[in-house]
């Protein structure tokens, strides 16, 4: 059997369809979708209509649960300002019927995978704001899980792979499709280069192989995107995957 992990898609489109005819490419059994879905790209009701066509299990991220009532973060700086603006241009894009789908994303996802059990999450089983990395120690995940566990457990948030043992289990982040968000060495500020993320789980009786993947994407069609969907402070976004407005 084989599953697809997608995550944080953040209303990028044109990063999602790289990923889906890869997988077009090399069919799945399953796909499915740990959340954050369509805020902070051009393309948040597209990127939500492809996900919704796709009829896999979604899980609500903080960014899917903003949507439903959206407020603005408290204004640090010129960055700050630039951030609310997006992100409620994106939900102000979003219909009713759109908030209808988001409504169904669920807390948690559980599924039988070939006789394994999974457990899919967005930040953890307890919140969608929880951040897990590599370096989290086994007792705060201990009590983030609180009674919750699977022998494979996935999920997003971080915009960050991520494949780690704890206890008996799998602990798997799929990465970003559509913020991979990288911070270089002696940058300033993040930056997303140009390739979407996701993961594929293959599983074989008991065996089971994970297989994070980043994939390229046409920039120029990003650029095109973002430049014909009227998004405010569009140079501003470009400028974080190195695009000029050209």
């Amino acid at each position: 059997m084989r599953v697809a992990l997608i995550s944080d898609i953040h209303g990028n489109l044109t990063a999602l369809e790289a990923v889906l005819a890869e997988l077009a490419d090399e069919p799945v059994d399953q796909i499915v979708c740990l959340g954050d879905v369509a805020i902070f790209g051009p393309q948040p009701r597209e990127a939500l209509a492809r996900v919704r066509e796709l009829a896999c299990p979604v899980v609500m991220g903080n960014t899917d649960a903003w949507a439903l009532s959206p407020t603005p973060h408290p204004v640090r700086d010129e960055e700050t300002r630039f951030f609310n603006a997006v992100e409620l241009w994106g939900a102000a894009e979003l219909t009713d019927a759109d908030r209808v789908v988001i409504r169904t994303f669920q807390p948690v996802v559980t599924l039988d995978l070939a006789g394994l059990s999974f457990l899919g999450f967005h930040g953890s089983p307890t919140s969608f704001n929880h951040v897990i990395q590599a370096t989290t120690p086994d007792e705060e995940i201990e009590r983030l899980f609180a009674s919750h566990h699977a022998p494979i457990m996935a999920g997003g948030h971080t915009h960050t792979p991520l494949v780690r043992r704890y206890q008996n289990a799998f602990l798997i982040n799929p990465g970003s499709v559509g913020l991979p968000w990288m911070a270089s060495p002696g940058a300033k500020q993040a930056h997303n280069p140009a390739w979407a993320e996701y993961a594929i789980l293959t599983i074989e009786g008991q065996r089971l192989s994970v297989d994070l993947r980043r994939t390229p994407f046409d920039l120029d069609a990003l650029r095109a995107a973002v430049l014909a969907s009227g998004m405010p402070h569009a140079d501003w976004w470009l400028g974080d995957w190195g695009i000029e407005r050209g």
